[in-house]
């Protein structure tokens, strides 16, 4: 039963984050997190470790844009059982089949490594990026139908809760057993690790809703049905908008994420310090910034929380032009972290919970993988040539072009923002 508005704010928040659903999406968040530095941050670490130059680092970045072009698949994922996985279920059955090519790839990576074989290396990182990105698109759609439109905000916050924790493992502990013991003893251990979620998903309940679209017609019509069906309910102008603002909104973060860690390194840093600062304490301060902006979705209009996380976003950014004026201080890595990741947390919920109002749940895998995919798109592609540009203009012009990135999304907003204050009072009447 839902609170009444007598009940106060703490018991709304109390009904939508104590439920068993928010327990399995933060185990599934886990398992989403762990791989994903695994292929990117923790991984251009490893590489400039070896001695890799920043600009092929940034070319490796792009094997990441399987994230962002997860929708190219969803439809296929979304209308049919997996082979000898399928009396679990459309959404259960693809997450473990990813998930276990997850443990898989992380070992292989691991043993293999960039010194060697580096074709073998990089096929390793695509094919554990695939999985990854697999595996996504299952929990995505997971979330979405597991609960009901007005627990979103608390699914997501714990869904974000489990994706951060799985960053700190991918993070902060694979760079600590790296530093003890080696790369390959770190990426043998997160593969031990992604044996949770692989779990969870054996011992969670498939979503009621995917079972009764089994049989549709409509589930089979694929990538260009969920396009339809996305501007027959928004309109081609307003939906047009939509996927622009979406695409832009994490542009000033995305820039950010190839160099950041080479950009730790170069400030005097070693992979203990940023492991401890960047990917431990970081992460704790992402996680507050999350439930943060869970509770502003609960409380505030979606309108107002969506401003809030563009600017934070975007401001943070110049946190790190103080870390380059004093490098190797630890004051300013922990002031310039605390800054970056709280904005970072915060946008994430309010940003998760604003795509899935926009998801009709007919095609619910499908438009949430393009969503999401377009949240990341347009920063993976400008930070995948991010090294070339520091190498060209150094680090403090770019930090200022990545703050100024957010322009165009707010442009974006301020079209939309009468129809979004629209949305909201609807909403709350």
């Amino acid at each position: 039963m839902s609170p009444t508005p007598r009940q106060g704010w703490g018991a709304r928040l109390k009904a939508q984050f104590a439920t068993p659903a928010s327990v399995t999406l933060l185990l599934l968040g886990f398992g989403s997190g762990l791989p994903y530095l695994l292929i990117g941050y923790t991984l251009s670490i490893w590489l400039r470790e070896a001695g890799w130059a920043l600009g092929p680092i940034g070319l490796v970045s792009y094997i990441g844009l399987l994230y962002q072009f997860k929708f190219l698949w969803a439809p296929w994922l979304d209308s049919r059982r997996p082979p000898w996985l399928g009396r679990l279920g459309r959404r259960r059955g693809w997450m473990l089949g990813a998930q276990m090519c997850l443990v898989v790839g992380l070992a292989a990576i691991g043993w293999v490594g960039p010194q060697h074989s580096v074709p073998l290396f990089l096929a390793l990182v695509t094919l554990t990026a695939l999985a990854g990105a697999t595996q996504d698109v299952m929990v995505d759609a997971y979330r979405i139908e597991i609960g009901p439109e007005a627990a979103q905000g608390a699914l997501a916050a714990t869904n974000t809760l489990g994706y951060r924790l799985g960053l700190i493992c991918g993070g902060a502990l694979t760079l600590y057993v790296a530093s003890a013991s080696s790369w390959r003893v770190g990426y043998g251990l997160m593969a031990g690790l992604m044996l949770v979620p692989l779990l969870t998903t054996l011992r969670a309940r498939e979503p009621e809703l995917t079972e009764s679209r089994l049989s549709s017609p409509e589930s089979a019509r694929g990538l260009l049905k969920a396009f339809s069906a996305f501007f027959r309910r928004c309109g081609v102008a307003l939906g047009l908008g939509l996927l622009a603002f979406v695409g832009l909104f994490k542009l000033p973060d995305q820039m950010l994420g190839v160099i950041a860690g080479p950009f730790y390194l170069d400030c005097g840093f070693s992979p203990k310090d940023i492991a401890t600062v960047s990917k431990l304490y970081g992460v704790w301060i992402t996680i507050g910034g999350a439930f943060i902006g869970g509770a502003a979705i609960a409380v505030w209009r979606m309108s107002s929380a969506l401003v809030v996380a563009a600017l934070a976003l975007a401001l943070s950014n110049l946190l790190y032009i103080l870390m380059s004026v004093y490098p190797g201080q630890l004051w300013s890595f922990i002031l310039t972290i605390s800054g970056d990741n709280f904005s970072q947390g915060f946008s994430a919920t309010v940003l998760v919970a604003f795509m899935s109002s926009l998801t009709d749940r007919r095609y619910t895998a499908t438009q949430y993988a393009l969503l999401s995919s377009l949240a990341f798109l347009p920063g993976k592609l400008v930070g995948g040539v991010a090294g070339y540009m520091v190498q060209a203009w150094g680090y403090t012009p770019f930090f200022v072009l990545s703050t100024l990135s957010i322009a165009p999304t707010l442009l974006v907003l301020a079209w939309m923002w009468p129809r979004l204050v629209r949305t909201d009072q609807a909403g709350q009447a």
